[in-house]
């Protein structure tokens, strides 16, 4: 054991003597640098202004509102990527929008609600929502949007818009503020008022929800406040850099069968991908259109 000792005692000398002497050296050649990390200037959103959604304030006495809010503030601010990207695609998507927001009397910020929801993308979820309001089939079918093999209108920007403005609107109705149509908007309606009467709550910040709906409306809140301030939050884009909208194109009107949405393109002067790209609720490579049934296909015209 002894002889272990000493033998442990020696090579431990030895390291701390090699240690020594490269240090030495490198203070000999060069000045050790102050810091080796990432220089960054990280900080934290204030909190001492009114947020609200839709003119709804969230309530400024309200601690565990406020550090809810928080969270989402500081997670949007420093998610740079998607922060980044909602910002151009803005320019492409917002425009259209707006206008159909305002037609249908649903506050403007309900577009932000959309970028909580898809990051303006054509996604889907893990549980089967599509398009930019990310509907679930059974939902889209009730507000009226077409979806079948061939067809899916939740990718369709203007009809998937009207569809969420009637289902925010019916939302409204039945809770009676627009935080709590947002709520609604993402777990359900009859699961928030299920939860509403358990809970005997009568607001959107009494409730004990889920995770999801719980970061929800405060997840939109942030993003609001990012995409309509992105230079206080270290965000710069010119103007050249948006993505453009998709603007330039014609319209044809389809009312029969197409063997191939391939030949069509290049039959309008375009190839397939930009007709998808302009038509993304056309989900096939053909439409088969029993019913003759007219439709809209924009051909870019650039």
């Amino acid at each position: 054991m002894l002889a272990y000792i000493a033998v442990l005692a020696g090579f431990l000398s030895m390291v701390v003597f090699s240690s020594f002497n490269e240090t030495e050296e490198l203070t000999s050649k060069e000045e050790i640098p102050v810091s080796t990390g990432l220089q960054q200037h990280i900080t934290s959103y204030g909190l001492s202004k009114i947020f609200t959604l839709a003119g709804e304030e969230i309530p400024s006495g309200n601690f565990d509102a406020l550090e809810r809010l928080d969270r989402e503030l500081i997670v949007n601010t420093y998610y740079h990527s998607a922060s980044l990207l909602n910002l151009k695609m803005a320019n492409r998507y917002f425009q259209v929008m707006e206008p159909i927001l305002k037609e249908n009397g649903v506050p403007d910020d309900f577009k932000y609600l959309a970028v909580a929801e898809s990051n303006l993308r054509m996604t889907v979820s893990p549980a089967g929502a599509k398009g930019l309001w990310q509907f679930m089939k059974p939902a889209g079918q009730a507000q009226g949007l077409e979806i079948n093999t061939e067809i899916d209108e939740r990718y369709h920007v203007e009809k998937s818009t009207q569809a969420a403005c009637q289902y925010i609107l019916d939302l409204k109705k039945r809770f009676g503020s627009w935080t709590l149509a947002a709520a609604a908007y993402n777990m359900g309606e009859t699961k928030l008022s299920k939860e509403m009467a358990l809970q005997k709550a009568k607001s959107y910040y009494e409730l004990n929800l889920n995770q999801e709906t719980s970061r929800y409306v405060f997840r939109i809140i942030a993003i609001k406040e990012l995409m309509e301030n992105p230079e206080r939050f270290g965000y710069f884009i010119t103007k050249e850099e948006e993505y453009p909208p998709l603007s330039a194109y014609k319209t044809i009107i389809v009312d029969g069968p197409v063997e191939s949405l391939a030949d069509l393109a290049i039959e309008n002067g375009t190839d397939y991908r930009m007709l998808k790209v302009y038509n993304p609720w056309l989900i096939e490579s053909y439409l088969t259109n029993k019913t003759g049934k007219k439709y809209e296909i924009r051909i870019p015209s650039i």
